[in-house]
């Protein structure tokens, strides 16, 4: 068990001075309804593969069928010759079991695509990702961890006032003019760091 967790602390980068991991926890404490959706984007910011997969999730028709070859196969294509056949269909098949628990996946031995079940803590995490890999203003409703979660752009801004109201983000809108601050989940340090890389 001990290493175990040495491992997925080292993957998942399980340590509070670690943004994603710090953000992740503070949301996750206050979201109970969105945990699954906050554990795939958390695990998504740190884990290739899972990441990699996540091509078959965003073009899926929702109630079309997806299963484990049709993640085996994207990965197979994202990285020839690495994976053994033995290892592809070991990875589709965890692969579309996170994508299960996550919300965008239904169904016991056939799986059909669904919309996962957002909240204004996941649009906070999502949007606080976008911010993290360089996005701002209204691109931060248009990231790779936007797209995740699956919903309208007019929904995402409703929910992000909402976390706004919460007080999870500090979100202003004026027509098109879109400001999100991140004053409750990132350090002074942190913003000040992304400040610079603008």
């Amino acid at each position: 068990r001990l290493w175990s967790w040495k491992k997925l602390r080292e993957l998942y980068g399980l340590d509070p001075s670690l943004a994603v991991f710090r953000c992740f926890r503070q949301l996750w404490g206050t979201d109970a309804a969105g945990r699954p959706l906050l554990a795939i984007l958390c695990a998504c910011a740190r884990d290739p593969l899972l990441r990699m997969s996540a091509v078959v999730i965003l073009q899926a028709p929702v109630g079309s069928v997806v299963g484990p070859g049709d993640f085996a196969d994207v990965i197979r294509e994202a990285a020839p010759d690495r994976f053994s056949p033995t290892n592809l269909k070991a990875i589709g098949n965890r692969t579309c079991s996170s994508w299960t628990q996550s919300g965008h996946l239904t169904g016991g031995r056939v799986r059909r695509r669904t919309h996962p079940a957002i909240s204004p803590e996941t649009v906070a995490y999502a949007l606080v990702l976008g911010r993290l890999t360089g996005a701002r203003g209204p691109l931060l409703f248009s990231t790779f961890w936007a797209a995740l979660l699956d919903s309208p752009r007019d929904a995402l801004y409703d929910l992000a006032a909402k976390a706004s109201q919460l007080g999870r983000i500090d979100l202003r809108r004026m027509g098109s003019v879109v400001d999100v601050g991140f004053s409750k989940l990132l350090t002074p340090e942190e913003q000040e760091a992304l400040r610079e890389s603008d």
